[in-house]
């Protein structure tokens, strides 16, 4: 950006802000306008920077129920009657599935060990139960300190497992219409210290090697489970190579209780 004579960014800055604001104030008349432009455009950038325009401002972000938005229903079963019900949902199956995996490794636990393996496996069932597997994660309805978005329902991306931040400052709402519905889908809950490369491989060694000592389960829960060790982040922030991180040792194991024995 080129400044002229006498110009500064702070007022360049204060330019940009009052256009912003204005701009969503005649969001109407906007689209209408940009409507008319796209019928007779015929440049592949200009058309997609118009559909684009045209797409974010004909959204309806606050309609929550499906016969205020019947669009963003398209594809969904007749059994969500509103969108923070189906937005609950979806984050109760990411982290269901998480579960399954747990469970699923039994099969690599140590034979001595599966009994035991098995009562952690039980006692996390009956914690997700409880707390209707997180689903407040996504839910716009829920108190602000639990879900990860804002009251209109827009999520950040919380960058990559190694950086406190985004760099690229993703951001996106589902709750706005049904194509970025779709688009979150892509959107990863990723573990910092890795699910099936340390978490769910230690909580089986610590079962196979407890000697009498009781595996500290709510620990490793808080690392499966919880945002804890979950960062929600966009495809592009979500970084497949290993994390080399591992688990804390000295929060393996606890002193024993007369509850929830792990024999």
């Amino acid at each position: 950006v080129l400044l002229g004579p006498g110009e500064t960014w702070r007022g360049c800055a204060g330019d940009i802000e009052r256009f912003l604001a204005d701009f969503c104030s005649r969001s109407g008349a906007v689209v209408e306008a940009a409507r008319k432009l796209l019928s007779d455009e015929r440049g592949p950038r200009r058309q997609k920077l118009l559909a684009d325009l045209i797409h974010n401002l004909s959204e309806n972000i606050l309609a929550e129920d499906r016969e205020d938005d019947k669009k963003w229903f398209e594809g969904l079963e007749s059994r969500f009657k509103n969108k923070s019900s189906y937005m609950r949902h979806s984050c109760e199956s990411r982290i269901r599935s998480y579960m399954k995996e747990v469970s699923s490794f039994i099969s690599n636990v140590d034979p001595t060990a599966r009994d035991a393996y098995k009562a952690i496996i039980d006692l996390m069932s009956e914690k997700l139960k409880s707390v209707k597997y997180n689903g407040c994660y996504f839910d716009r309805r829920e108190e602000e300190a639990v879900r990860l978005c804002t009251t209109e329902g827009w999520f950040s991306c919380q960058g990559p497992f190694d950086r406190d931040d985004c760099p690229c400052k993703h951001s996106i709402n589902p709750y706005s219409n049904r194509e970025s519905r779709i688009l979150f889908s892509t959107w990863n809950l990723d573990h910092i210290i890795e699910k099936k490369r340390a978490v769910v491989p230690e909580l089986a060694e610590a079962v196979k090697t407890r000697d009498g000592r009781e595996v500290n389960w709510e620990y490793f829960y808080q690392l499966l489970f919880t945002v804890d060790n979950l960062k929600l982040v966009h495809i592009a922030c979500h970084k497949k190579t290993h994390h080399n991180l591992s688990c804390d040792k000295t929060k393996i194991y606890r002193k024993r209780k007369q509850n929830h024995k792990i024999s």
